[in-house]
């Protein structure tokens, strides 16, 4: 049967136009495949992975980048999440070459009709093309580009690798690069602990990750997941049963932010800019990762102690009033609140935790009652800081009050943790002590609260943002290494590092080197000192300089052990004035003290150099491994994410005699250029080596001094102005108080021979502290409660008594050998070569006249 003209003539155009298509589309290939990049470059592609900063025990500090993204394996992807994203985006993707021919189909017939490309058509490998090579503008030579990409990468990569490359490439909104990120940021889950309404959820992303965001637009996200599920039934891949479940599950994305696991802002900060002197690459793109010298415990504890101190030292000084006061004259009355509503505090609030993004806390008041909604909202503004969590006082009692938070929880507040706040009148006065709740507070204050309680009777307590500011610095004095660190109240109010860029004066905690000073220069601990009043007239001052002691008191002949566990100020500016300020600089310079910066006066006796927490922390560890300078250090390693070693710690040696200075280390702790001025430790900036050699830790004090000293110091916690340190009830602490004029400064430093710390508390611009704010009151208390819980399960060990020493017993009036016959005589230690001589016979008095008197 012959076929009619017209017909075989239809034949003929469309064999015709199929074959010049095919041309058409082989003429495309053979012109763009040349200008186009190599497919086989996909094999070599490197994620932006953010940097991210570790403590030495791998908790998470901080992370650095603009995407968040945690590349996965094919085989660490879920089987259900897999078949989500083909229902979803490529239902053909295992049968096709990278062309999904009927899609595009679609496309150019949408091209023709709308002048426009709507639905794209495009196949996950022409994805993957696009995202690792192309623009993203909708042009129609781009879509051609995909096309041959797509299909030279189905030449290079199996189907798995491309759907690896697709889920890790991938943006998924909130920063979230691939389905490993989007997991953690959406659900604070791996990919692999995720259920199937959330996998669907997460596969629905990719094709507009805002319009879709189960944050932002939940009811529209949940559409689009149950269209997936509804496409993975039609699929075969669940059963109907399966679909039902999981389309009636609730949407319970909520914002999971990175999740540092400890508080450690202020160091991770300095790490960050550490590595970028130490490592030739791109550290916020790279999959960097940092790990630190911090030890996690020993960092919250750190954190915990300064912020309660902090608070202690804000209480003492009065009620500054709410943050706001709002009209709620139209509020409607809350219904009584169930215990669901009361909101218990957290055991640890950090500042890890401090971004709620607006978004979630929408979503989270637009859920609640509308009663309680309208209250929410009030203050959904007001940010949280660390510890403190704004609320609303919805209701006040005679002995009580009922707040109510951001979220809409509600919390009753203790008389106990409102009668503190007696109102400020200024920096040294306080008001009268509240007698009702009413007296503090009105209903719509606005007001931060903070923890309190223990883990039995955790509550809230009213507070508010201290004005003074502390820091905390802890190092291990073997080696150097940083294991706590907290620069302030807290990092997302002030970057501002006051551990290592707070310069302020020393006070009495600088004591201990004019007193090593003076026994390198032959003075022993029962060296008699005078401490009376002396005048010294100075051509520089306009009145002649009459110091004082801080009680006002004088002691009269005193030995030098016990002025310094009393802080006795005349006796140092009269040991400082016996050994000469050149004596004295040596000796501090070789504590790896700024010595060029220091007034050359007998002020320096008194501490009136400035220096920063970590300058004293570093000195004082000289004290604790037995005289040795070690430099403060944070970075223990520097890899990729592979787990490739970009860099390593030298390692840390103690050197006796002819040490060689260090070539390579970390660069020292400050955040600018090192302050030390002995050239023989300090650490230079220049790329290093994968592992520098060994930095050498030089002896810079006798061993035998080094002992007697920390004999001394031990003696300032034991009976001196330390003493309420002997609550921890150990006996290896050594460390002495800190106070500068009119208490414009606080400080303790302290240890034992496996930890040092050194706290400061002060104002950023100079002030009183207030009346009685001493170093043990303000300062003390925060490195009592620091080193309480990091020496927890730490053997006590005192520091090992070097050969040279000898133990004999002295009169304590005159510092002398003591006669067997002496009632009153105690034990001293000396060097071998200076035990005293004998005192002479007692007098009818029973005492002895004392010699040394200056």
């Amino acid at each position: 049967m012959r076929l009619p003209s017209w017909i075989r003539y239809l034949l003929l155009l469309l064999i015709a136009g199929a074959g010049g298509g095919l041309a058409a589309l082989a003429a495309c290939y053979l012109y763009l495949a040349p200008q186009l990049p190599p497919a086989n470059q996909i094999r070599e592609v490197e994620y932006q992975i953010p940097l991210r900063i570790y403590s030495r025990d791998m908790k998470l500090i901080a992370e650095y980048g603009e995407k968040r993204r945690q590349p996965v394996t094919f085989d660490e992807l879920p089987q259900p999440l897999i078949q989500a994203v083909l229902a979803a985006e490529d239902e053909r993707f295992f049968q096709h070459n990278g062309v999904d021919l009927k899609g595009l189909l679609r496309a150019f017939v949408e091209l023709a009709r709308y002048r426009e490309i709507r639905s794209g058509g495009s196949t996950i490998t022409m994805q993957v093309a696009r995202n690792f090579f192309l623009d993203r503008e909708q042009r129609f030579l781009r879509k051609f580009n995909e096309i041959v990409l797509a299909i030279q990468i189905e030449r290079v990569l199996s189907k798995e690798e491309i759907l690896e490359l697709y889920l890790n490439k991938i943006y998924l909104g909130h920063r979230a690069y691939g389905a490993q990120a989007a997991s953690q940021v959406y659900y604070g889950k791996s990919v692999g602990e995720l259920s199937l309404p959330q996998w669907a959820m997460i596969a629905g992303l990719p094709k507009a990750p805002s319009a879709y965001n189960p944050i932002t637009n939940p009811q529209r996200a949940r559409v689009r997941r149950n269209w997936i599920l509804h496409r993975m039934q039609e699929t075969g891949v669940i059963t109907a049963e399966q679909k039902e479940q999981a389309q009636a599950a609730p949407v319970s994305a909520r914002f999971h932010a990175a999740s540092p696991e400890v508080d450690a802002s202020y160091l991770g900060e300095m790490a960050r800019l550490q590595a970028m002197k130490l490592v030739d690459a791109n550290i916020y793109t790279d999959g960097i990762r940092i790990i630190t010298t911090v030890d996690s415990k020993r960092q919250q504890a750190a954190v915990n102690a300064l912020r309660k101190g902090l608070h202690s030292y804000d209480e003492r000084h009065g009620y500054r009033g709410p943050l706001a006061q709002l009209d709620v004259s139209d509020a409607p009355t809350l219904p009584s609140p169930s215990n669901a509503d009361n909101e218990a505090p957290p055991q640890d609030s950090t500042d890890t935790t401090e971004v709620i993004e607006e978004a979630e806390l929408e979503k989270t008041i637009t859920g609640l009652n509308p009663d309680v909604a309208n209250w929410a909202e009030r203050i959904k503004d007001q940010r949280r800081i660390g510890p403190l969590q704004p609320a609303i006082v919805t209701a006040v009692g005679k002995k009580d009050a009922e707040i109510l938070f951001r979220d809409g929880k509600r919390s009753p507040l203790a008389w106990d943790d409102i009668r503190w706040a007696r109102p400020q009148l200024n920096n040294k006065y306080v008001g009268k002590e509240p007698t009702q709740a009413s007296d503090v507070l009105s209903k719509g204050d606005v007001i931060y609260v903070r923890p309190a309680g223990n883990d039995e009777d955790r509550h809230w307590r009213l507070a508010q943002l201290p004005r003074a500011q502390s820091a905390l610095v802890s190092l291990d004095p073997t080696s150097g290494a940083i294991v706590a660190l907290q620069g302030g109240y807290s990092f997302s109010t002030s970057n501002f590092n006051r551990a290592v860029q707070g310069e302020r004066q020393a006070g009495s905690v600088f004591k201990p080197f004019i007193y090593t000073s003076a026994m390198e220069s032959g003075f022993t601990p029962a060296t008699i000192i005078n401490d009376a009043p002396v005048v010294f007239d100075d051509n520089k001052l306009e009145t002649a300089w009459r110091p004082t002691g801080a009680s006002g008191k004088f002691f009269g002949p005193i030995r030098m052990r016990e002025a310094l566990y009393r802080s006795l100020n005349l006796v140092s500016i009269r040991i400082l004035r016996q050994i000469g300020i050149s004596q004295a600089m040596g000796t501090l310079k070789r504590f790896g003290l700024p010595t060029d910066t220091f007034q050359r006066d007998l002020s320096l006796a008194l501490g009136s150099a400035s220096v920063t927490p970590m300058d004293i922390a570093a000195a004082y560890s000289i004290f604790a491994n037995g005289g040795y300078r070690v430099t403060p250090w944070s970075i223990l390693q520097i890899e990729k994410d592979n787990g490739e070693v970009l860099w390593k710690a030298p390692e840390i040696t103690f050197c006796e005699h002819h040490c060689q200075a260090p070539t390579t280390g970390n660069p020292p702790a400050e955040n600018n250029s090192t302050r030390h001025t002995d050239d023989s430790n300090s650490f230079e900036n220049a790329l290093e080596p994968l592992q520098p050699p060994p930095v050498m830790a030089p002896r810079v004090v006798d061993a035998r001094i080094a002992w007697l000293m920390n004999s001394i110091l031990q003696d300032v916690v034991r009976r001196g102005t330390g003493h309420q340190a002997n609550r921890l009830g150990r006996r290896d602490l050594a460390g002495k108080t800190g106070t500068t004029n009119d208490q414009f400064d606080a400080w303790f430093s302290g240890y034992s021979p496996d930890l040092v710390a050194t706290v400061w508390v002060g104002f950023d611009n100079p002030a009183t502290l207030g009346w009685g704010e001493y170093g043990g009151k303000a300062a003390l208390p925060i490195w009592m409660d620091y080193m309480g819980p990091a020496l927890k399960g730490v053997p006590e060990h005192q520091l090992k008594q070097p050969s040279g020493i000898a133990t004999v017993r002295i009169d304590p009036d005159s510092g002398l050998l003591a006669r067997p016959e002496n009632p009153d005589s105690i034990r001293e230690y000396f060097i071998d070569s200076q035990v005293p001589k004998l005192e002479p016979a007692r007098g009818p008095n029973g005492h002895s006249a004392p010699e040394q008197i200056f």
